[in-house]
């Protein structure tokens, strides 16, 4: 006998129901084995550093070891690309950054993800500012210097950075617009390379993000020429910033913030940022970032809703001037 066709209504709404209750039940448990913070960025960058710090205090808070993978190339794309297909388990989160999240949407025609709706933001963790820096024996100590010296060198002065499209290499890139310059760009497989071949001399500058060229500067094995953005860093007092050299207008802070892949469930989304919050807040760790130049960011600024705020505008910031410096890629 044909049932009445009400007979079989409940049960979809049973099923939605069931699978509900699984999910709450999975995000509460959440994690029950070790955890994945990707790092776009070859060994020895900022991003590995700054990861490296947060890991073993979130590992804690989580009660799972979290485990840092550098996962480089294409400007940091495939690292973060790979979080965005992940399963939205909770298992996998990236440590992104201004250059991937915000400058590669412009920089690349075809990006491999749609940094503003392929995530689920977690929490903005902290900035860091870029730094012009030198070979030791470079013919210049300040931006003026620096930007005469290489206009009547063009040709053959050269610059690093981790990588093509890599924030180390937008930056210098957008600087060499700003001051008229002229420079060759050689890319490197990571940050730690670009910096050894700066110290031996065989390369005459870049712009790294402070984690890294804090202690080179420190041993004196490269020089400083300017922070680039416009103020001063509290962990490089002495070194003037882009405005106070002249270029007032110029901003171009490194910042990093978590993401997991869309989809994630809200209850992990949420115990994923209370974490990192507790993390940023723990004196120690707020000492080691301070050590390699890095600024928390302040608690207005730290919700999920306002770290989506914020790509999307600093995708829109960056657009123009990248598109302005001609710096665009296939």
């Amino acid at each position: 006998m044909k049932l009445p066709r009400r007979a079989f209504l409940p049960l979809p709404a049973g099923i939605a129901a069931l699978v509900s209750m699984t999910t709450t039940t999975l995000a509460q448990g959440w994690p029950t084995r070790a955890v994945t913070m990707v790092d776009p960025s070859a060994p020895g960058g900022s991003g590995d550093v700054l990861g490296r710090i947060l890991a073993p205090r979130l590992s804690e808070l989580l009660g799972r070891q979290v485990i840092v993978e550098n996962i480089g190339g294409a400007g940091g794309m495939l690292g973060v690309a790979r979080v965005a297909k992940a399963a939205p388990d909770g298992y996998q989160f990236v440590l992104g950054n201004v250059g991937n999240f915000a400058q590669n949407q412009t920089f690349y025609k075809k990006p491999l993800y749609n940094a503003a709706t392929d995530f689920a933001p977690v929490a903005l963790v902290a900035e860091l500012p870029l730094v012009l820096i030198t070979r030791n024996d470079f013919p210049a100590s300040n931006l003026k210097e620096f930007a005469a010296y290489a206009k009547a060198n063009e040709g053959k002065i050269q610059y690093a950075s981790a990588g093509v499209g890599n924030v180390t290499h937008l930056a210098c890139a957008l600087l060499n617009a700003a001051i008229g310059i002229k420079a060759t760009h050689v890319p490197y497989r990571g940050g730690g390379l670009a910096m050894q071949d700066l110290i031996a001399g065989r390369i005459d500058y870049q712009c790294p993000g402070a984690a890294v060229a804090i202690g080179h500067i420190d041993s004196r094995t490269v020089k400083p020429i300017v922070i680039l953005k416009n103020a001063r860093s509290p962990s490089l007092p002495e070194l003037p910033s882009a405005q106070e050299q002249g270029l007032p207008d110029f901003d171009a802070a490194l910042w990093y913030a978590f993401f997991l892949p869309k989809g994630t469930p809200a209850a992990i989304v949420q115990k994923l940022h209370d974490a990192t919050v507790s993390t940023m807040d723990t004196p120690s760790v707020m000492q080691r970032l301070k050590e390699i130049g890095a600024d928390v960011v302040a608690p207005e600024r730290r919700s999920s809703q306002y770290l989506q705020k914020f790509v999307e505008s600093e995708i829109v910031k960056w657009a123009a001037p990248i598109k302005a410096a001609g710096i665009l890629v296939e």
